[in-house]
Parts: C-alpha cells; structure tokens; sequence
C-alpha cells in the first residue's frame, strides 16, 4: 500500500486563498478589526474562520496555478475582495460616527474630545460614545453572525479565479451608494439635535436682542449643553434602533 500526499499542494493554495481573503476582510470589519484589538488576536481570528470555512468554500476554489504570476494574481484578487467587502462594511457604520459628530456641534461639545478605540485617533464625545455603543449593540443583536455569513456567501457572489465584477466602475459605484447612504442615515440620526440647534439658537438671538445685560456664555452655554444632554437621553434607544435596522439593510447586499 502505498501513501501518497499529491492533496497536499492544493489543500495549501487552497487554504492561503481562504486566509487571504477572510483575514483581509476580519483586518477591516469594525469591530474584528478595530484598532483596540491586538493584532494577534485579530490573526487568530482569521486563521479560526478560514479552518472553519475551509470544508464550506474549498470546491468552489481553482486548481493551483501552474505559474507563480498566476498565483500572485489569484492571491491578489482575494486580497482585494476581502478588502472591498470589509471596507464597505466599515463605511455603513461611519454613518453613525458623523452622525455623533453633529450632535457634539449641535449641544457645544464639539471640543470635549476622547480617544475613539474603534479608530485610534481623537474623537468627539459622543461621536465615541455612539461608535462604541453601535459595534456593541451589533454583537448583542447578534448582527455579527450576519457578517460572517456574508464571509462565506462572498464565495458565490465573487468566486475565486475569477475577474471582479465588472471592474473597478462597479465597485466605485457601490462604494458611492455606501458613503451616500451612510451620510443620509448619519443626517437622519442626527435631525432631532439639528432641529433643537435651531430653536435654540434663533430663541438666543432673540433674548439677546430684548436683554442684551444677560452674559449669554455664562447661561446659554450651559443650558445647551444640559438640554442636549436630556434630549440625547431621550432619543438614545430609538436611535440605536434605527441604527441596528439600517444596518441589517445595508448588509443583505452582501448575503445570497
């Protein structure tokens, strides 16, 4: 009897494709791949995902290469793949970010600023706050299982080996209608404080103008930021509900 081991350079290709693309994407996701994960947990993750979808997606890979050009490319291709769909995903949920953004300008609080974890840079107060809050309202309504289904049907909307779909128009295409939708869901979120901006403001202009003794930066000032804060704790779930819901929309694109 004689043992041989020829599935052994396709299982490889095989499995670095997967890894390719899976862990490119796993690197982009918000929150896989939030700059406050450590690298190497992110690594794991990826290396996790690719074993287990490997018995899912290993008929719909090609053959190995003959060639090393044509194994670059088809890594290349992956790469690319796992980068646009992570991306594109990371898009939808910035939509909440400028939204928390225009309600710190909307309440005077557009220089109370934190370290957003989610980027790694300077954030508004509550444009961190809602970052943070988003990515985790996601894994509690277990939107990310939504994600990682669309890992593995990623496989039937962009087989491997093969060219991306109509090129790189249709992906600007797409990732014009995700900045798009995203900054309207960010306008949607962020209308209440707009309106309340608004009032608040033209009612100012009127005090002053009928009592022009009152220190308008020792009083307004701060009645903004209080009004702003109740009218946030009020509109706090709904927002996050609406939130949640759009993005349940905006990921079924990527689903078959």
């Amino acid at each position: 009897m004689t043992i041989t081991l020829d599935f052994l350079p396709q299982t490889a290709f095989a499995f670095l494709l997967i890894f390719a693309r899976l862990g490119s994407m796993s690197m982009s996701l918000p929150g896989f791949g939030d700059r406050a994960v450590p690298p190497r947990i992110r690594l794991v993750l990826a290396l996790a995902i690719s074993l287990i979808l490997y018995p899912l997606v290993r008929d719909r890979l090609p053959a190995v290469p003959l060639t090393l050009a044509g194994l670059l490319t088809a890594l290349a291709g992956e790469l690319l793949i796992g980068l646009a769909i992570g991306l594109s995903v990371k898009l939808i949920v910035s939509g909440i970010q400028v939204a928390g953004s225009t309600i710190s300008v909307q309440t005077g609080l557009a220089l109370a600023q934190t370290v957003d974890p989610a980027q790694g840079t300077m954030g508004t107060l509550f444009g961190t706050f809602l970052s943070i809050l988003s990515i985790t309202m996601i894994f509690a309504a277990d939107l990310h299982h939504v994600l990682l289904g669309a890992m593995n049907d990623s496989y039937q909307l962009f087989p491997p080996g093969e060219l991306l779909p109509s090129a790189a128009a249709d992906f600007a295409k797409a990732a014009l209608e995700t900045i798009s939708a995203a900054f309207r869901i960010a306008l949607q979120l962020a209308a209440p404080f707009l309106i309340f901006g608004l009032i608040f403001y033209l009612g100012l202009g009127v005090l002053t103008r009928l009592i022009p003794q009152v220190q308008i930066f020792f009083v307004i000032m701060p009645a903004n930021i209080m009004l702003g804060f109740v009218l946030f704790m009020l509109l706090l779930s709904t927002l996050m509900l609406w939130f949640l819901s759009y993005f349940g929309d905006a990921i079924k694109p990527y689903l078959n």
